[in-house]
Parts: structure tokens; sequence; C-alpha cells
């Protein structure tokens, strides 16, 4: 849902205010500020399984982040915030806002049904754009599923690991179980 009135267009600023009102995020992009669907049971408890797994492997050498941090596209200007964040070095932020993070190594998107084409389609095309961006995992809600695609050179290769499998994320140098993902986010 769009919060636009008529055919004002938001400046990044005007969506930082509304940001810091509301009780509810969203995405911003071209001058449209989004709300954004709040998540399932489901969808928080993968999250916060996927935040532990992260950290739990990477110990010291990336700093992993919530929902709560945002990023944002410079080449796009998309500004979002996906479900789990790695950093991996020293963070850059917006030079319109030292709160909005724009060179991430790793984002997670836990798929909700109603966001699943968009998440995989249109805003796989803006991730792309970050330079620092090396992958970007995908975890289904409706089934034991995580996909990960991974910058190669200049092309990005997707590979999909179902229940039984372990998702191998080379650009951090980790393995991410798909049942103790699950398990650990209590998911049957």
């Amino acid at each position: 849902m769009s919060v636009s009135v008529g055919h004002h267009r938001y400046s990044f600023q005007e969506y930082l205010a509304v940001e810091e009102v509301s009780t509810v995020k969203h995405e911003y992009l071209d001058g449209e500020i989004y709300a954004m669907a709040g998540g399932s049971v489901l969808h928080a408890a993968l999250s916060a399984a996927m935040v532990a797994a992260l950290h739990r492997q990477l110990g010291g050498r990336c700093r992993v982040y919530s929902s709560d941090l945002r990023v944002r596209v410079r080449a796009t200007g998309l500004a979002s915030y996906p479900d789990v964040t790695v950093v991996g070095g020293a963070i850059e932020t917006d030079a319109e806002n030292a709160d909005t993070v724009v060179n991430p190594t790793v984002v997670v998107e836990v798929l909700s049904p109603s966001t699943r084409d968009y998440d995989r389609g249109e805003k796989f095309e803006h991730y792309q754009q970050v330079p620092s961006l090396a992958a970007v995992l995908y975890v289904w809600q409706d089934r034991r599923q995580i996909e990960v695609r991974e910058k190669a050179d200049t092309a990005w290769r997707a590979s999909i690991f179902a229940s039984g499998a372990t998702a191998a994320v080379s650009s951090l140098g980790i393995d991410i179980a798909v049942d103790a993902l699950y398990a650990d986010a209590g998911a049957t």
C-alpha cells in the first residue's frame, strides 16, 4: 500500500520523517512510500533463527542485524528492511541518513506468500545494484527450503537447498543446515 496522496512524490527526507513517527515500517522507492505487511509468527521465528545461525557461525568476522536495520540501494534509491542483514567490514551509511546502511554483504528475506514474487523478482533486481552485496538468501515459510543467490564475477547464480540439505553460502564461508534452521524456528 502506498501512502502517496494524489501525485505528490516524497523525498527521502520526507520518507525518513514518516518512519520517525510511524508504528509500522515502510519501504521507499521513486518518491513512493509503501507500508510493509506485518509478519507471521513463523516469519518472525525463521528470521530470529537465521540471525542466531549467522551470528554463531560468523563469530566476530561480520555483524549480523535484525529487520530493524534499514538498507538503501544507492543506484536505485530503494530503502528497505531486509529480515536479516550481514555487513562485513566497516559500516557505510547513507549520505542522507546515518541510520541507513548502504554496504550489506548478505541480505536474507523470509518469504511471505504475499511478497514472494516481489522479493525474488523486482526487489532482487534492486539488490543486484549493490556493489558490496555478495549473496541474497531466501527462506520459505510454506516448505523447508532455502535459496542462495550468490554473485560470481558479474553474474548471479542460484542454488536451492531443501529438507535434508545444507545450504552453502560460500561468500561467507558458512553452511546452514536447512532442517536445523526450521527446527530452531519451531517449524513442524
